[in-house]
């Protein structure tokens, strides 16, 4: 890794994003205002623009959102996805075709960590179905050697994606952030004054809030009862957060996540309890918090020092350590210490 210099400040994280608008919202046109609740991708959508085409606007997002929730879905059995992975050659269409080259692109800069040809391994475990089972180590070793995005061919002209025999594919670690980086695109052709999305655990802003002023996510606590403990200010960026506390179960006093470790086939165990990353791309953003908690701190930290213009992250590990990398440190206000790392240029130790 690239040397690089921790300083302390006075930060917050948590481990789920809950919006903060400043403003009441209600779920039709008000003061140039809509607001829209839709259930979609297993959670619930709020979509929210501002100014004179701020219904149309919305309108047309819920329109795709529902368009690429039926695209991407493995619960949906007319779905691409579903399709392809059944007869394992398929004429995808364009998003589809998007979003796995994207997913490519991802595994192979991220060494395998954001894999979504581990959907078999998901079905294992019983998430998609909340049939919830521990696999036996000789399924899962199995299951593993199925497991390798490389693997899937891409072939442009035609329009079609080809699967290895064995392999099934998952968009969901990094649909959402696609999908949001659409409404972006639709907020753009509608000229809406202001806008904002959240997916779930994501959240993504159009510009600022109609009075100029940033927009402020909240980074929740992944603790049970716990408040969330930090705000962030953006404008026209994506926040996404992963965590082991999303989906999980228990048996026998064990915690088990849904963020499978493509490697081991297990849920990831590398000290992280949660990752947040920030960027103008929310395609990118969804899938890299993803890779970052198979990854672990250091090569989370390294994979950021060679791509720090495209995203920040916050880090949270198992014991509480907070690290936030230097592009968002003054962009948050808290009450708790944090590192924050910054590039060998970047500002010395200080308390």
């Amino acid at each position: 890794m690239t040397e690089m210099s921790v300083k302390k400040i006075t930060l917050i994280v948590c481990a789920a994003v809950f919006f903060l608008s400043g403003c009441t919202w209600k779920n039709e046109t008000s003061d140039n205002s809509v607001r829209r609740d839709i259930y979609a991708m297993d959670t619930v959508m709020t979509v929210t623009a501002y100014g004179s085409h701020a219904k149309e606007a919305v309108d047309a997002a819920e329109t795709e959102i529902k368009r690429l929730d039926a695209l991407f879905s493995t619960g949906n059995k007319d779905s691409i996805i579903t399709k392809l992975n059944e007869n394992k050659t398929e004429t995808v269409g364009e998003d589809c075709m998007n979003l796995i080259k994207k997913s490519k692109k991802l595994y192979q800069s991220t060494e395998g960590s954001f894999d979504i040809s581990v959907y078999p391994l998901m079905e294992a475990w019983g998430f998609p179905a909340k049939q919830y089972r521990i696999p036996k180590q000789s399924e899962i070793k199995q299951l593993l050697k199925n497991v390798d995005a490389s693997k899937i061919i891409i072939n442009e002209k035609k329009g079609e994606v080809t699967l290895p025999e064995q392999m099934k594919i998952d968009l969901g670690g990094i649909a959402k952030g696609y999908t949001s980086d659409k409404i972006m695109e639709i907020f753009r052709s509608y000229g809406v004054d202001a806008g904002m999305v959240s997916l779930g655990g994501n959240v993504q802003t159009y510009r600022t809030k109609p009075d100029g002023s940033l927009w402020k996510v909240g980074i929740e606590n992944p603790d049970q009862g716990k408040d969330y403990l930090g705000i962030l200010a953006i404008k026209g960026q994506a926040v996404v957060t992963s965590g082991g506390y999303e989906r999980y179960f228990e048996k026998d006093g064990k915690r088990y996540h849904h963020i499978i470790d493509p490697k081991t086939g297990y849920p990831a165990e590398t000290g992280l309890k949660s990752v947040t990353v920030v960027s103008k791309d929310g395609t990118l953003a969804d899938g890299l918090s993803t890779a970052f908690f198979v990854m672990g701190k250091a090569k989370a930290l390294d994979y950021w020092n060679k791509h720090s213009g495209q995203f920040d992250v916050i880090l949270e590990e198992t014991d509480g350590t907070i690290t936030v990398t230097g592009g968002i440190a003054e962009s948050f206000t808290s009450e708790y210490d944090f590192d924050v790392v910054e590039s060998k240029e970047g500002i010395a130790e200080n308390e």
